[in-house]
C-alpha cells in the first residue's frame, strides 16, 4: 500500500481541502488525520460508522487524593512550576501547569500524592469500507509526535491487501506531528502558498521531508494573489530537481465548500479542475516511485 502525506508549512495553505479533494478522486479507503492538535478532515470526509474509540496516555502528572491530603501545604511550598493550589483547606493540581516532575509526591507527608499516567488525548478509528483513523490532543499536553505515530499504525493494522492507496492529512510546520507523520511514507505532497512566509515555510519543511529521504512535490494554492511568488515557487522546484504538479486559482467556491463542510471535488468550478489535475500527475509519479 502506497502512503501519500499532504503536507503545509503553515496553516491556511489548503492542506486538508487538497487531502478532502484527494480521498474523493481517489475513492480511498485507507484515510488518517495526523493533525492531532485541530483535526478536522472528519468534517469533510464522510464516514458513517461509529467510531472505536481509546485513550491516549502521555506522560506522568501528579494527582491528589483530597481524603488523604491534611492541607499541610509542602507541596505547594516546593512546586516549581505553581501547579498546585489549596481550595477549601485541600491541596489541588492544576493538570495544565504540571509537569510530573514529582517533588510534591516525595515530600507529601500522609502519601496523598501519586504520579500516574496522564490521559493526554483519545484515538478514534472509524472501520467498515474505508478505514478513517483520528485524534485529539488535549490542550497543553506535548506528546504530538508520539500520537501521530499511534494514528498511522491504528490505520495500518486494519488496512485490508484490496486497499493500494493510503492518505494522509498532517500538520502544518515542521514540528514534531509532522515528523512523525513524514516517517515510513512513500512520499509527501507540499502545499505552498505565493507569499514571502509561505516560501520560507516551503523551504524550511522540504528540508525536513528531505532528511527522512522521502521524495517530495509541490503544487501552489492560489497561485494567481501573488504569479511573481509562484514563479519563484517554481524555480526553487527546477533548480532542486522537484516535481511542480502543478498549481490552484484563488476560486469563492472553495471558501463555500469550507462552509458547507464537503469537499471542494463536489463541486464544479476551476480550483476543482486544477485539483484533478494535481491529483493525476501526483498519483502518476507516485506509482512510478
Amino acid at each position: 500500500m502506497k502512503q501519500l502525506l499532504i503536507l503545509s508549512g503553515k496553516g491556511g495553505t489548503g492542506k486538508t481541502t487538497t487531502a478532502a479533494a484527494f480521498i474523493q478522486f481517489a475513492n480511498a479507503k485507507a484515510i488518517a488525520d495526523c493533525d492531532v492538535d485541530a483535526p478536522n478532515l472528519h468534517i469533510v470526509t464522510s464516514v458513517n460508522t461509529k467510531p472505536k474509540t481509546s485513550i491516549f496516555y502521555g506522560s506522568e502528572k501528579s494527582y491528589i487524593d483530597e481524603d488523604q491530603c491534611i492541607g499541610c501545604m509542602k507541596c505547594i511550598q516546593h512546586c516549581k512550576f505553581h501547579a498546585i493550589q489549596k481550595v477549601d483547606g485541600k491541596c489541588r493540581i492544576q493538570e495544565y501547569a504540571c509537569e510530573g516532575c514529582g517533588v510534591c509526591e516525595y515530600v507529601c507527608p500522609v502519601n496523598a500524592v501519586v504520579l500516574k499516567p496522564d490521559e493526554a488525548g483519545k484515538l478514534s478509528l472509524y472501520t467498515g469500507n474505508t478505514i478513517f483513523s483520528t485524534a485529539t490532543l488535549k490542550m497543553g499536553r506535548g506528546n504530538s509526535g508520539k500520537l501521530v505515530s499511534e494514528v498511522k499504525a491504528a490505520m495500518k493494522r486494519w488496512v485490508s491487501e484490496n486497499m493500494d492507496l493510503a492518505i494522509i492529512d498532517g500538520s502544518p510546520g515542521i514540528g514534531c506531528p509532522v515528523i512523525a507523520s513524514v516517517s515510513g511514507v512513500d512520499m509527501v505532497l507540499i502545499v505552498a502558498e505565493p507569499s514571502i512566509s509561505g516560501i520560507s515555510d516551503l523551504k524550511r519543511i522540504l528540508n525536513t521531508a528531505s532528511v527522512f529521504r522521502t521524495k517530495s512535490v509541490i503544487c501552489v494554492n492560489k497561485y494567481d494573489i501573488d504569479i511573481e511568488k509562484t514563479e519563484e515557487i517554481e524555480r526553487l522546484c527546477t533548480e532542486h530537481s522537484i516535481p511542480f504538479v502543478g498549481k490552484i486559482p484563488y476560486d469563492q467556491q472553495a471558501s463555500k465548500a469550507i462552509n458547507d463542510g464537503k469537499s471542494i471535488a463536489s463541486y464544479d468550478c476551476p480550483a476543482r479542475d486544477a485539483l484533478y489535475r494535481i491529483f493525476q500527475n501526483t498519483m502518476k509519479i507516485l506509482k512510478e516511485k
